[in-house]
């Protein structure tokens, strides 16, 4: 689903829940915390999507939407949950204490989508952040209650069969989704969609599974298949063979032709039930065991009309956490029968059969078809396979991102890594069992990509956890300390930093190692000029740069280290020297493609421009600063750059427009968990800006105009920042 806002965006019609819809207004409006249950495919999350949007506006802080179906266990609940609510938290607190200090007086909508099997965890959270955050509502869609104290509990029905023409309408929204020609206008046709909706008991997904299965077949022979279908499938659940949907073909439909190569196991009555799973959730006979079959059977079947190699696939994607691409599915998934076309022409297959969902050049697979894929990866016996592929992809993306760090695709690279977050994650729980040495690897090439974008916290554990897994050393044992004393130093923990900066640099210096050499002078260097000490900073890059002679001009670690001698001239009040640095750093960084230095070079040219006096030319490069920061979605570079504008904007008397700017750089300064930081110098330079734009329009212009910034939606006060026909 594309992200509209906070909330994803529906790409398919919606069909009645008017009830539902008045009920869950009502729930909102009277309860903190509402929860949907229902069995899968029932369409809650749908609902809760629909109730969102309508009762975004109620809340001056919008409607947050955060997915926990693929999280495999609670451990990246706080941090998903966090990303939802746009805290990227850069401190050194527990992550629950900056979750709540950033909600306490935020008054916001929060959905929580698929909860079923974090169910204690979330109501554990849940119970956390009601109690600290007044103006919090929360809305958590389950297949169950969570049992959190105050919870309020709605059951979603199946779309009606009889009276109201909803299941019939959702039957010919998607019919005509598929094909606009289509329609029911044949005699009978009407009829028998309705007969079919009333077999399948009005389950959204039951139906539209129906309805992609439909072919070349007309709405009559759909309806005499799926009757026979459910009229062969009365055994008892979890018995293997023909009567049962989870069993392997039983000659109805085109699986029935297929090749006689297949991916199902052989029909033996006595083969053992897959392991539980929270597809298994929905089996238990105390909670909707009719529906359950009705929807097991629906998948079965169209399971039963996919071809082997799309049932291949669609076992393969299962370990895929996220949205993917075209080529993250050939990536994982690719192996024996299934070559990389075959990948990419049983992924169009599934998309036909609605097992997968199609977005653009993004693919994703709902929750309830990803368990029943999972059950049957189990049963083929590829599970460790599977995990062992998916592991593997990961780490050549971890590698080709590490690669492309400093060249034209950054941009990109850095939004991959943010997107596959969740899959990198579950690949270094992978490899840190199976394969140390790939885990320490990949914890050392996506450490500065997460200690950027705000997975601090990850970052530090997957690296100390690499290093604790098994013996290191070289250049991957320097890389692992390397994070570690970033992401220390990110966090405002500076004894840290220094520890592993100075570990760096002697196994640098041990290994003749010019290129971890130069990262562990970035990384000593920019400490020092965190704690007062840029003569210290300057000597110390300006040496390396000058006898580390065999690495590349463009490489990422000699670009940040040129870095450390332009903020520490700066700090000197060598303004010339800075300047012309700056400048030729910029010049490398543009020929390169690279953003991330090439946008803290803009923001010291606008230092200095500043501290030279010409505020004009100090706000054009903290603009430029910050499109790169916002391209690299880097809130933490953004809260720095706006507090720079601020005071350029200042300076020329706009006392209202620097205000709000400044305003607006609070509120990015509470996103990353932090009052406002940078190098020494910077203080000085934010108490002239306030004093100045108070002198220029008054402190209660300045308060209004500071609290309108410091409240807007953070995207929207930084399109505001941007902007330069704004009156001055």
């Amino acid at each position: 689903m594309t992200t509209v806002g906070h909330l994803p965006e529906e790409t398919s019609s919606f069909v009645g829940r008017r009830a539902e819809l008045a009920r869950l207004h009502t729930a909102l409006t009277t309860h903190r915390m509402t929860t949907l249950i229902g069995p899968g495919g029932v369409g809650k999350t749908r609902l809760a999507l629909r109730a969102a949007r309508a009762a975004a506006g109620r809340y001056a802080d919008g409607a947050w939407w955060a997915d926990l179906s693929p999280l495999p266990d609670h451990g990246l609940l706080l941090p998903t949950v966090s990303d939802a609510v746009g805290l990227a938290d850069h401190g050194l607190r527990m992550p629950v204490e900056a979750l709540c200090e950033w909600l306490e007086d935020k008054h916001l909508l929060l959905v929580l989508d698929s909860a079923e099997h974090l169910r204690a965890p979330c109501s554990h959270l849940l119970a956390e952040i009601l109690t600290t955050s007044p103006g919090l509502t929360v809305l958590v869609t389950s297949r169950q209650p969570l049992g959190t104290r105050g919870e309020h509990v709605v059951a979603v029905p199946p779309l009606p069969v009889d009276g109201a023409p909803d299941a019939l309408q959702l039957f010919t929204d998607r019919l005509r989704a598929a094909d606009p020609r289509a329609g029911l206008d044949a005699p009978g046709d009407e009829e028998a969609a309705a007969g079919i909706c009333r077999r399948l008991e009005g389950i959204p997904l039951a139906i539209e599974l129906a309805v992609a299965g439909m072919g070349r077949h007309s709405v009559a022979q759909l309806a005499a298949r799926i009757g026979s279908r459910f009229d062969g499938s009365g055994g008892a659940l979890g018995t293997r063979g023909a009567s049962d949907p989870a069993g392997p073909p039983d000659g109805d439909g085109p699986a029935a032709s297929a090749p006689a190569v297949s991916f199902a196991p052989p029909p033996d009555a006595s083969a053992p039930a897959p392991a539980a799973s929270r597809f298994d959730l929905l089996a238990d006979a105390t909670a909707w065991p009719r529906r359950h079959r009705t929807l097991r059977t629906a998948i079965g079947w169209s399971h039963e009309l996919c071809t082997p190699l799309e049932r291949l696939l669609w076992a393969r994607l299962t370990p895929l956490r996220a949205d993917f691409d075209a080529a993250v599915a050939r990536e994982v998934c690719a192996g024996g029968p299934l070559t990389g076309e075959e990948v990419d022409r049983a992924l169009q297959g599934l998309v036909a059969q609605s097992v997968v969902q199609r977005d653009g050049d993004r693919y994703r697979m709902l929750d309830t078809l990803r368990e029943y894929g999972r059950m049957w990866l189990t049963e083929l016996g590829e599970a460790r396979a599977a995990a062992d592929r998916h592991a593997a992809g990961f780490l050549r993306l971890a590698r080709r991102a590490h690669e492309g760090w400093t060249g034209p695709d950054q941009v990109s690279w850095y939004h991959k890594v943010s997107d596959a977050h969740l899959d990198l994650c579950a690949a270094l729980e992978h490899l840190l069992v199976h394969d140390v040495a790939g885990a320490q690897e990949m914890a050392g090439r996506v450490g500065f990509f997460w200690a950027c974008c705000g997975h601090l916290t990850e970052a530090r554990d997957y690296a100390q956890r690499a290093l604790d897994a098994g013996p290191v050393e070289g250049p991957r044992r320097t890389g692992l300390q390397w994070v570690l004393g970033v992401a220390a130093l990110l966090q405002g923990d500076f004894a840290t930093a220094e520890k592993y900066g100075s570990l760096c640099t002697a196994v640098a210096l041990y290994d003749r190692d010019e290129e971890g050499l130069l990262g562990a002078t970035y990384l000593c260097g920019l400490t020092r000029l965190m704690t007062g000490e840029p003569a210290a900073a300057l000597e110390a890059a300006t040496r390396v740069l000058r006898t580390a002679a065999g690495v590349p001009a463009d490489s990422a670690h000699r670009l940040r280290c040129r870095l450390i001698t332009v903020f520490a001239l700066t700090a000197l009040g060598r303004l010339a020297e800075a300047e012309a640095a700056a400048g030729a750093l910029r010049r490398a960084c543009e020929r390169a493609g690279e953003y991330w230095t090439r946008s803290y070079a803009d923001y010291q040219l606008a230092l200095i421009a500043l501290l030279q006096d010409r505020p004009a030319a100090s706000a054009a490069h903290a603009r430029s600063m910050l499109a790169g920061k916002h391209r690299l979605r880097d809130s933490f570079g953004v809260a720095l750059g706006l507090d720079l504008l601020a005071a350029a904007v200042a300076a020329q008397g706009a006392g209202a427009h620097a205000a709000r700017i400044y305003g607006t750089g609070h509120a990015y300064w509470r996103m990353v968990g932090h009052p406002q930081r940078g190098t020494p110098e910077l203080g000085p330079v934010r108490e002239t800006c306030e004093r100045r734009a108070r002198a220029a329009v008054g402190d209660e212009a300045y308060r209004r105009a500071f609290e309108r910034g410091r409240s807007d939606n953070a995207e929207v006060g930084l399109a505001a920042a941007l902007r330069t026909d704004l009156p001055l």
